[in-house]
């Protein structure tokens, strides 16, 4: 078995011990500095000569002076622990990461575009944002957070805040509204390009929301995610339905309108989703109240 350089090392503490008596050159001032009784410092200062088998001070009346040896020790003693100083001062001051999971389109559509904001109020904590529509495991797969979409109860175990509602609109670009020869009315779907998503709300916005039963005629265009859906929707391709906090910005920009003021209530909700146990309770808090406040800013959930 080789021996590493580090199991020859003498004891750390007495190498602290030799620092300080040797800007001191008194075991007085030395122990008053260290916190410690004097024959402590001798002790330790006795152990690390034995240890090293080499004089380091030699002892006059009113204190010690350095042996050629202890000078030539010193100063790669004291770049030591500067480094181990500063080392340690990097490691505390790091930034804490946490992981956020969330769906692609809650990503891209919502926490995306908001996160400059946290970045620049929180410099000590880096978000890892994992974007999937798979349910993520806090424990298998690192998360620290999660925005989910259901119903509680989600678990036990699990810390949980509300988000927003599942308040579903249909949009479309404002170019396809005035392209069409007829005032835009619910009978009028049919015969329009539907953008359907993996939710397949249609069919019951239609009948719940416009009083359709049905939109004979209308073509399908099938995505796999909601955001690509808004996509289509915004460079005129068809009429998409999204939660309305998801297309807010959207609205506001004029890049999408409402054809139809009606609005279907949802069951799958947005929630904020933690472990009770976390790995960093206060970032973890510090994401979840900032998730909270820009929540705020949004339009009034619907009942």
């Amino acid at each position: 078995m080789t021996t590493t350089n580090s199991a020859r090392l003498p004891p750390l503490n007495a190498l602290r011990v030799f620092d300080v008596v040797a800007q001191q050159l008194n075991f007085r001032l030395a122990a008053e500095q260290l916190n410690v009784t004097q024959g402590a410092v001798a002790q330790q200062i006795r152990k690390l000569e034995d240890d090293l088998g080499i004089r380091l001070f030699i002892r006059e009346a009113h204190g010690v002076a350095l042996t050629d040896a202890g000078r030539a020790f010193l100063p790669n003693i004291r770049r030591a622990f500067e480094l181990i100083g500063d080392a340690t001062a990097n490691l505390r001051t790091a930034p804490t990461r946490l992981t956020i999971s969330a769906t692609p389109t809650f990503a891209a559509k919502w926490l995306l575009p908001r996160l400059p904001g946290f970045v620049a109020a929180h410099p000590l904590i880096d978000l890892r944002i994992l974007a999937s529509e798979q349910l993520s495991s806090f424990h298998a797969d690192g998360v620290d957070l999660a925005i989910r979409q259901g119903r509680p109860p989600f678990g036990p175990g699990l810390e949980v805040d509300f988000l927003f509602a599942q308040t579903l609109i249909a949009v479309c670009s404002p170019a396809l509204l005035a392209s069409l020869d007829a005032p835009m009315t619910p009978a009028n779907l049919r015969g329009q390009v539907l953008l359907e998503d993996s939710h397949n709300l249609w069919p019951e916005y239609l009948e719940r929301a416009l009083g359709q039963a049905n939109a004979l005629g209308s073509k399908r265009m099938q995505f796999n995610q909601t955001s690509l859906a808004i996509d289509a929707a915004i460079a005129g391709q068809g009429f998409a339905l999204a939660s309305r906090f998801l297309v807010q910005a959207e609205l506001a920009s004029g890049l999408l309108v409402q054809p139809f003021t009606a609005v279907m209530r949802g069951t799958q909700d947005f929630y904020v989703v933690a472990p009770r146990r976390q790995r960093h309770p206060e970032p973890t808090q510090a994401v979840r109240q900032w998730l909270m406040s820009e929540r705020g800013a949004e339009l009034p959930d619907l009942q």
